[in-house]
């Protein structure tokens, strides 16, 4: 049986065999039935005592929590519930006088002393008279209408959980894919600029590049739909991105880009690194003075990475080399937060002794 169809029938199971132990209770194994024969009307008062419990338990459960306690009416809540006990109890006596079942019940104490071959008790109080207030039908009833009253109330609170653990999914799912939608999409348009501009200089490196720039978009479009991809593909991403940013930049950038070979295996968000390459050749890379970037990707273990990116800091101009619409390290750390929350420390240092901008990311991926 699939699991969802097991669930759909579990709270029914379970309310079955509730009621079914408290009918055995009161209708099988009663004490006094061992020693005395009961009048059959005394099972008469069992089972309608058993389903008026059903009747206030369902009551309460359906009707008086969600339509008073819930909605903030606490007073005419309580006001239900005493009118509910006292209900059961004035039926309760009532049908016991109606059954006659006192005298009923002071005939079958006297038959079961005699069968018993006890003396016959002198004249005086019977030995059951049925109590103006039932103690026990009252303490079962409040259990009833405490255990309908409890039970409700967990399940309201397990929905309204529930709803705000599927709205925080869907408002984290729709910032993460809002996130992932600015990242970087003129780097595109002007890498075919590139391609087009090399074509009339090397005709095979421009079928090299836009090769790269083809599988960098199916990887966008379609490898990351899933919301996971394989390390070795966020690798090889990174660097057909920095191969295409190469066609731009002069022998005076150093581009060095470290990474283990071969890389093990592991699931980590899409473009995780991406901003921070992009951010480095964005701020790195100048055209009058010689400037470097260096990309580490390292991993100690299976499911750790360490990626460190450093680019010398170069004066600002009106050019923007990486084509990046600046979603910023601040983003980027928000998309950190909401993909891995607690297992990611991120270090930056805006400027090094060396002059350059250092970015540290030590994540927990497994």
């Amino acid at each position: 049986m699939p699991a969802f169809t097991f669930r759909r029938y579990l709270t029914p199971l379970i309310h079955v065999l509730a009621w079914g132990l408290l009918a055995l209770t009161l209708l099988v194994f009663q004490p006094m039935s061992a020693r005395m024969s009961l009048p059959a009307q005394f099972w008469v008062k069992q089972g309608v005592l058993l389903l008026l419990w059903v009747a206030v338990f369902y009551l309460t459960a359906y009707v008086s929590v969600p339509r008073l306690l819930l909605k903030g009416r606490t007073g005419w809540f309580i006001v239900v519930l005493v009118v509910m006990a006292a209900t059961i109890q004035l039926l309760s006596r009532g049908l016991e006088n109606a059954l006659h079942l006192p005298e009923l019940m002071r005939q079958a104490f006297h038959a079961a002393d005699a069968s018993n071959g006890l003396p016959r008790r002198p004249p005086g109080p019977p030995r059951w008279r049925g109590p103006r207030f039932d103690l026990v039908t009252m303490l079962i009833t409040l259990l009833v209408l405490g255990i309908a009253t409890a039970i409700t109330v967990v399940q309201h609170w397990q929905h309204e959980a529930q709803l705000r653990e599927r709205l925080d999914q869907q408002r984290t799912e729709a910032e993460l894919s809002l996130l992932k939608a600015q990242i970087n999409p003129h780097f595109f348009f002007n890498t075919l600029n590139n391609i087009y501009s090399l074509t009339l200089i090397d005709g095979e490196r421009a079928r090299a590049a836009l090769h790269r720039l083809s599988r960098m978009m199916r990887y966008v479009l379609y490898d990351t739909a899933a919301g996971q991809a394989q390390l070795s593909q966020e690798v090889a991403f990174v660097q057909d991105y920095i191969t295409l940013m190469q066609l731009r930049l002069t022998d005076r950038v150093q581009v060095v880009f470290e990474h283990p070979e071969p890389v093990r295996e592991v699931l980590i968000a899409p473009m995780i690194l991406l901003p921070f390459v992009e951010n480095a050749f964005k701020h790195g890379v100048a055209a009058t003075q010689a400037s470097r970037i260096v990309i580490r990707l390292k991993q100690p273990a299976p499911d750790r990475l360490e990626i460190e990116v450093r680019n010398t800091l170069v004066p600002k101009t009106g050019a923007d080399l990486a084509g990046s619409n600046g979603i910023g390290l601040v983003n980027t750390r928000r998309r950190l937060d909401l993909l891995y929350p607690g297992r990611y420390a991120l270090h930056v240092t805006e400027r090094t002794p060396d002059n350059e901008f250092d970015v540290q990311l030590a994540l927990q991926v497994g």
